[in-house]
């Protein structure tokens, strides 16, 4: 049906057209100011772009080429994007309102440029309503199409069984032979850019600890502004990991501080790596931290940086803690007072070798720090300058894996 202010109608989106590649961004700058759960990461925010400029050249398509609304069909990149949402149990309604929001933007834009082309008031207003309502009528086609994607991929997400999920990470870590175009296909995520995994754990006896577990989730999710995936492993244990095309940027010591919030909540990260074989590496890193701050009895935050060195032996603890024994002789005692002074002469040498800094670290008189480090000298029996190297390691495994007396919990670490 020809509708005489046609001609105005596709004037106005001709002239929206000329400036698409500058109006997607705005819009989607939009949603993520107005809606957190468009806060993505850079993967996902891409094919968020993608989505709106898919949905604005299709709005444009049907007001310049006269398309009729039975021809209408969700565009591929917004269909993904939605597949994407639930995916990432990301609320239905968050996506609809973005469409909303989408829709009054845009009929906005065409009031505005409808005030430029200065038309007679009556055939203005005409206009406005003609585009606002086909506009509208196209939004409703397409979330009634959106809605049955979403619903679809969310029962066929939740379909694949945690332990299915589980078993398919398991499946990329192990085989060597598997290329990244099956992984990505197995794992349904993207590979290709940067991966950091944390593994997270919660104590038997933990009251509910999936929402232990979910509030972990939570804390990783703002300490890197992205949207982490997620495995159950069991009700205590849970693998996440983000994926960016840079370098995740994570807040150590902020997510340390917002972990104090839940004594019963241990988080352990790998190091940031990329591309298939990072995907593997980081997650061993997680893993191999996991064992040392099981072993350790670590609560909190570990990072694999921080106990790299440590996590070689941490399943050969019985090995390490004789080694240990013969290299600190008597510094080695279980008791108080060897603990005590192993922590002295640890921050000693960490600080190094400055009496002043290992106090403030310590919280001790400079005095104290001296008369510690003389007697764990004579434990020793030699100098700290003496087999240092030796020391160093031994006193880094006392602190992290917990020893002397680890390999009593060992079998429980595991």
């Amino acid at each position: 049906m020809v509708h005489d202010n046609d001609p105005l109608v596709r004037a106005v989106a001709g002239r929206i057209k000329t400036d698409l590649a500058g109006l997607a961004p705005r819009m989607t700058t939009m949603f993520t100011e107005v809606i957190p759960e468009f806060r993505h990461d850079d993967e996902v925010r891409r094919l968020m772009e993608a989505s709106t400029e898919s949905n604005l050249s299709a709005i444009l398509d049907m007001l310049t080429l006269a398309i009729g609304l039975d021809d209408i069909t969700v565009p591929p990149a917004a269909a993904e994007y939605a597949r994407r949402f639930a995916q990432r149990d990301l609320s239905l309604e968050a996506l609809l309102r973005a469409y909303r929001l989408g829709e009054h933007m845009f009929v906005q834009w065409t009031m505005t440029l409808l005030a430029e082309l200065n038309p007679p008031t009556d055939v203005a207003l005409a206009t406005a309503a003609r585009i606002a309502d086909l506009v509208n009528s196209y939004i409703d086609q397409v979330i009634e199409g959106l809605i049955d994607i979403y619903e679809s991929e969310r029962r066929r997400w939740d379909a694949r069984t945690d332990a299915a999920r589980a078993a398919q990470v398991r499946a990329v870590l192990d085989a060597d032979d598997l290329d990244v175009g099956s992984a990505e296909q197995m794992l349904s995520a993207s590979l290709r850019g940067w991966h950091q995994f944390a593994m997270l754990w919660t104590p038997p006896g933990t009251l509910d600890p999936r929402a232990a577990l979910r509030a972990g989730t939570g804390l990783l999710a703002a300490a890197t502004g992205k949207t982490p995936m997620t495995v159950e492993v069991d009700d205590h244990n849970r693998w996440v990991w983000i994926s960016s095309v840079a370098r995740p940027a994570l807040d150590t010591a902020q997510l340390a501080e917002d972990l104090r919030a839940h004594p019963n909540l241990s988080i352990t990260l790998g190091e940031p790596a990329s591309g298939l074989d990072g995907f593997r590496q980081t997650f061993r890193d997680a893993q191999q931290a996991r064992a040392v701050a099981l072993t350790g009895r670590r609560h909190g935050l570990t990072l694999h940086s921080d106990v790299a060195l440590t996590a070689l032996f941490a399943d050969r603890v019985p090995e390490m803690q004789g080694w240990a024994r013969r290299v600190l002789g008597a510094l080695f005692g279980p008791d108080e007072t060897a603990a005590r002074l192993r922590e002295t002469v640890h921050a000693f040498l960490d600080a190094g070798g400055s009496y002043t800094d290992a106090a403030a670290r310590l919280h001790v008189h400079k005095n104290t720090v001296h008369y510690r480090v003389r007697k764990a000298e004579e434990l020793l029996g030699h100098p700290l300058g003496e087999r240092r190297l030796d020391v160093e390691v031994a006193l880094l495994a006392c602190a992290q894996l917990g020893l002397p007396d680890a390999t009593r919990r060992v079998d429980g670490a595991r």
